[in-house]
């Protein structure tokens, strides 16, 4: 099964240069069964990004552009009147479908942003008092550009905690810039991507990302991180139980990218960033962005060994 996910990331690597990183953590979150927002200036490759790990998947895809005049019935779909049957049917929306772009979700007003809380969490749609069964499986790759750019909605608390993971792009080096610049145009290379995965692997890895053995001192690790984020004056809150398991989820999902069938405590810390920064805040900026300090702070104050 590990060759399968090389095959995907050597796929995505060859669109999305000098990235090895944050392509692993997103099989990652992939096979976690999660979702993941990709933060950053625009320009740096997110969308790009993310209709390659929808092309790769070989899944049915959608792209939701996120604009100040979007609703929640233009993500969710609506009911309209059936003059034949009097009655009112279901059009679903672009929701229900199993891999969704949501692009540049924080210029969306926030009514529209909780359009997908119960999609994201439930895997179900509710309208009209009846519940609409989500596609399987369901992953949402949402982008979002920096808030202090004009024309964006923070994103509460409760949208953020429903994103597994939140990772940045960040500048490409000089080597991948020159070959970017040199080489061909990234929407010629997506077109030409051919899927790495299909329906079936997709299932199978997150089914074998369950059997990752997490022995006691690698769980006591980590509740000494949650505790620590929970008592410390540092922070105004700490980790909820979904970050906790966020956090174990991640955890086995990287060890097994890596070809190990058990998580060492290395594997912790190189997910941590992506998985709590997002879900932490220490100052009155509740913007979510001090998270990358606190971060750190957890990492560098708990000790792995008690």
């Amino acid at each position: 099964m590990q060759n399968q996910i090389k095959r995907a990331l050597n796929v995505l690597g060859q669109v999305i240069l000098g990235k090895e990183q944050q392509l692993k953590l997103l099989m990652t979150c992939l096979i976690a069964k999660g979702h993941i927002l990709l933060e950053d200036l625009p320009g740096m490759g997110k969308t790009t990004l993310s209709q390659a790990i929808a092309k790769i998947l070989g899944l049915n895809y959608q792209r939701i552009q996120f604009t100040s005049d979007l609703l929640p019935a233009d993500i969710l779909g609506v009911s309209i009147f059936d003059k034949n049957t009097t009655n009112f049917q279901f059009r679903p929306g672009p929701i229900f479908s199993q891999v969704i772009l949501a692009d540049e979700i924080n210029r969306a007003t926030p009514k529209a942003q909780g359009a997908l809380l119960e999609a994201m969490e439930e895997y179900q749609v509710t309208m009209d008092g009846e519940t609409h069964s989500l596609p399987k499986p369901f992953f949402v790759i949402a982008t979002q550009n920096p808030q202090t750019q004009m024309g964006t909605f923070p994103l509460p608390e409760a949208q953020l905690d429903r994103f597994l993971m939140r990772i940045a792009l960040g500048y490409p080096d000089p080597t991948a810039e020159r070959e970017i610049v040199l080489g061909k145009d990234r929407r010629v290379l997506l077109q030409e991507l051919e899927p790495a995965l299909n329906f079936e692997d997709i299932f199978k890895l997150q089914l074998a990302v369950k059997e990752v053995h997490l022995s006691d001192p690698i769980l006591d690790y980590v509740q000494r991180l949650v505790h620590f984020t929970r008592t410390d004056k540092a922070f105004i809150y700490g980790l909820s139980p979904r970050g906790t398991l966020g956090l174990v989820h991640c955890a086995q999902a990287w060890a097994f990218v890596h070809g190990r069938s058990h998580v060492i405590p290395e594997d912790i810390q190189d997910i941590l960033h992506a998985v709590v920064e997002h879900r932490l805040s220490g100052s009155i900026d509740h913007s979510g962005h001090e998270g990358l300090s606190l971060s750190q702070k957890m990492l560098n104050e708990v000790d792995v060994v008690k």
